[in-house]
């Protein structure tokens, strides 16, 4: 029984306990558990681990991977980190080392495709990264091609067709443009919620320091006037 489990929960979570976007149908004669084709989230990366996701593509896709490291911890708060984009084969197809980056590729294959990124060179502190990858394809109807004994639409339908498509292409790169600029004010968010905490414990420490060194002068002071007044009265 529990060895059972343990070689589901394998099977489930993959090489390494890295989750799939996209995992494999219990039956092989089934066909592959579709997942969705494009995904956006922010996760949180130990110090000195490396976190990989395997998503699924067809052939003649056009793949794109971007990140972004929104806050970084440890010594020196250093946001780069090192993201790579690997092939069902595992031939590295990208390599980013930076705290923004982006990584696009056509499929020449299908199959799992992974995403790595590695935080091994921060050894004191955690990443928080916003992801955004997936693939589309031109028409987005890979699955549902209509057979070749198809009636022929006539020029007004298929002009229709094109433009719809166009159109989806066109929201489909306004929604990647977005999360561009989510990416972005996540990341100015936390740089400016840092700042807010580096200023105030900043102020708070300088207040304090002149307060004291106020009420050091003023206690020097009080006893080097003690000190000349009992000199007169002994002469």
């Amino acid at each position: 029984g529990k060895m059972l489990l343990v070689v589901l929960l394998v099977l489930l979570l993959g090489p390494a306990g890295c989750p799939r976007t996209e995992p494999l149908s219990g039956s092989s004669q089934e066909p592959l558990f579709r997942g969705a084709d494009r995904y956006d989230f922010a996760i949180v990366i130990p110090a000195g681990a490396v976190e990989c996701f395997w998503q699924f593509a067809h052939q003649s896709g056009n793949f794109f991977f971007s990140y972004e490291v929104q806050r970084a911890t440890g010594i020196g708060n250093s946001r780069n980190i090192l993201a790579t984009a690997s092939d069902p084969s595992g031939f590295q197809l990208g390599i980013s080392q930076d705290a923004r980056g982006q990584i696009n590729f056509l499929t020449k294959e299908t199959g799992f495709y992974q995403l790595c990124l590695d935080n091994q060179q921060n050894h004191f502190g955690f990443m928080h990264v916003y992801l955004n990858f997936g693939v589309y394809y031109e028409g987005f109807d890979v699955e549902n091609k209509q057979p070749e004994e198809r009636k022929e639409l006539n020029n007004t339908l298929e002009a229709i067709e094109v433009s719809i498509r166009k159109l989806q292409l066109h929201i489909f790169h306004m929604w990647r443009f977005y999360n561009f600029a989510r990416m972005r004010k996540g990341s100015d968010s936390y740089l400016l919620e840092s700042n807010y905490n580096y200023v105030n414990w900043w102020s708070m420490a300088q207040s304090c320091v002149i307060v004291l060194s106020g009420v050091l002068q003023l206690y020097f002071l009080k006893r080097l006037f003690n000190v000349q007044t009992s000199t007169r009265q002994k002469c």
